[in-house]
């Protein structure tokens, strides 16, 4: 017997066992126990989304932690109609290795069902490392020809064209789906929310000079989205942390962050959010493509500290207004509803 893996049916309680019973089933792989709180969002979306659209298919959670396990168990019972996933956010490619391991592991096992690769970025290095990743996602990816990869930004896009012989669609970052929230706080203050790992592009100094004209106005605070406490999330803990995460941002005046998810999560609580960039641009390309309208929201490549108080002001005194993302999550719709049907003439 191997180690008995956690699934989540529900999001009140982990069970060893896989439920047997004739409903279609959604089985997402890769669920986050890390505490990015932007991979935790992106999950938690992609339940809703599946819960709210497909309300007939019983969705199943497989964490990280238990990849090989959940390849293993999901085998014994996976029929026809059942569709695989693997959770968005993160990133395909060489920056993080393990993922992507895991990846390729669930793409290439499950060749006979659609197959999903949620919403991701997708960033391999040009070095011989690399390309020598590329190569092996290429052909475990090239084993599966009901995978279909979906790109959060059109550089993603045209990077997974070229990349893969798999079917792309272009749609948003799963958290997008999500309706906005207005927590009628009384806000205070700006908070930088920035990044500590190998995307950080920003420097100290820049982010002084920053502080510096920052201070006249705004109290400030420094924090990232990846929390020190609690050390791992489940599904059960995710909700109320994602909700604090939201609510944290939506008492703030200003953002000021180099955090994809930072600036979703202020779409979401209608706070003014400066984004800069990181290693490879994707909120960059992620701004320009879905949340340029969007009033209060801006990004910036200015390092010039007079020009970047002009933005400030503008996003700080724009007024809000709604929008509506939802109908772009359409062609990841489309797929499923496809796939169903395409199932139901072969029974």
């Amino acid at each position: 017997m191997g180690k008995m893996a956690d699934f989540f049916i529900d999001t009140d309680t982990a069970s060893t066992q896989l439920p047997q019973n004739n409903r279609p089933k959604m089985f997402m792989f890769g669920i986050p126990s890390y505490t990015n709180m932007g991979d935790q969002a992106v999950s938690l979306a992609a339940r809703i989304f599946f819960e709210k659209e497909f309300s007939n298919y019983q969705y199943i959670e497989i964490m990280d932690y238990d990849n090989n396990a959940g390849i293993e168990a999901v085998k014994k019972i996976i029929t026809k109609q059942d569709i695989v996933g693997y959770v968005g956010g993160g990133n395909m490619g060489s920056l993080y290795t393990d993922i992507e391991e895991d990846r390729r592991a669930v793409f290439s096992t499950f060749t006979s069902n659609l197959t999903i690769s949620f919403p991701q970025s997708i960033h391999f290095e040009k070095t011989a490392y690399g390309e020598k990743e590329k190569q092996l996602s290429q052909e475990a990816y090239g084993k599966n020809h009901n995978l279909v990869l979906l790109a959060r930004d059109a550089q993603s896009y045209r990077r997974m064209q070229k990349t893969f012989e798999n079917k792309v669609v272009f749609i948003p970052d799963m958290v997008l789906y999500l309706k906005p929230t207005d927590f009628k706080f009384k806000r205070t203050g700006a908070l930088f929310i920035l990044r500590h790992d190998g995307e950080k592009i920003l420097d100290e100094s820049f982010i002084e000079s920053l502080r510096m004209i920052l201070k006249k106005r705004y109290s400030l605070d420094r924090t990232d989205t990846v929390l020190k406490m609690p050390t791992r999330i489940t599904p059960i803990t995710r909700a109320r942390l994602f909700e604090e995460q939201l609510q944290k941002i939506a008492r703030q005046e200003l953002i000021i962050s180099d955090r994809f998810h930072a600036m979703v999560f202020s779409v979401l609580t209608q706070t003014p959010c400066l984004l800069f960039g990181n290693s490879y641009g994707k909120g960059k390309h992620a701004y320009y493509d879905w949340l340029e309208n969007i009033s209060w929201i801006k990004y910036s490549d200015e390092r010039d500290i007079t020009r970047i108080g002009r933005e400030i002001e503008a996003i700080t005194s724009a007024q809000t207004h709604s929008y509506d993302l939802q109908p772009n999550f359409r062609p990841l719709r489309q797929i499923i509803v496809n796939y169903i049907a395409a199932v139901a003439t072969l029974r």
